[in-house]
């Protein structure tokens, strides 16, 4: 079973993640430099360490969970994920299904930082110019040791002076859309039960989607 692509996921948003914080306090460099920056500085401290925290799981999620205080937007992006349901949410829902959400991600994506085996993990140095002063995207690759090389787009928004990452691409596949369409699905099923798509809220790709990419 080829598992590839779906570890590069896990290696694309796991340095999001831990990108942010050295993203936010570095908000007069252009964007592609402070996720350069942040992806050198985030490798110097896994790699050779990635046995350890294949073992010490926890260690590796909490310095992720650490690096988002302050930073991230999660009510913008748990907002968005959520979509047309957001505003008949309880304002506990809301709260609830935000920190459900960043949980997940944590949790999940912690463990793709020691186990995706990678070759080179690139910023582009020629990156496209936005339309807006307030956002922007930055593109990377991640080259697998096989020398498949898989697309990664970070989208930007400038928030109280502050560039932050709202959204994902990879191979293609646009995960903020990705997931909303998981949540509007979990409402459909669950006969548009907060509660019951909040408890069993799992983010989920499926590899062969991932493999074969998609459009933006």
């Amino acid at each position: 079973m080829k598992t590839i692509p779906l570890r590069a996921l896990f290696l694309g948003l796991g340095l999001l993640l831990a990108a942010l914080p050295l993203m936010a306090a570095q908000t007069d460099q252009r964007p592609e430099q402070m996720i350069r920056d942040s992806i050198d500085d985030l490798m110097t401290r896994i790699e050779g360490r990635e046995a350890y925290f294949a073992d010490h799981l926890d260690e590796l999620e909490a310095i992720v969970d650490d690096s988002l205080e302050d930073v991230a937007d999660f009510r913008y992006i748990g907002a968005s994920v959520m979509g047309r349901y957001f505003g008949n949410a309880t304002p506990q829902q809301r709260s609830r299904f935000v920190e459900t959400f960043r949980k997940t991600l944590i949790d999940t994506y912690a463990k793709g930082l020691v186990t995706f085996d990678y070759r080179e993990i690139r910023v582009l140095d020629n990156q496209q110019a936005s339309r807006y002063e307030d956002q922007a995207s930055v593109a990377m690759e991640v080259v697998a040791n096989d020398g498949t090389v898989y697309p990664v787009s970070y989208s930007l928004r400038l928030d109280d002076g502050q560039w932050k990452v709202v959204n994902v691409i990879v191979n293609g596949i646009n995960l903020g859309l990705t997931f909303r369409n998981q949540f509007d699905q979990a409402m459909r099923d669950h006969g548009r039960d907060y509660d019951a798509v909040i408890d069993g809220w799992s983010p989920d790709l499926a590899v062969e989607e991932l493999e074969e990419g998609g459009s933006a």
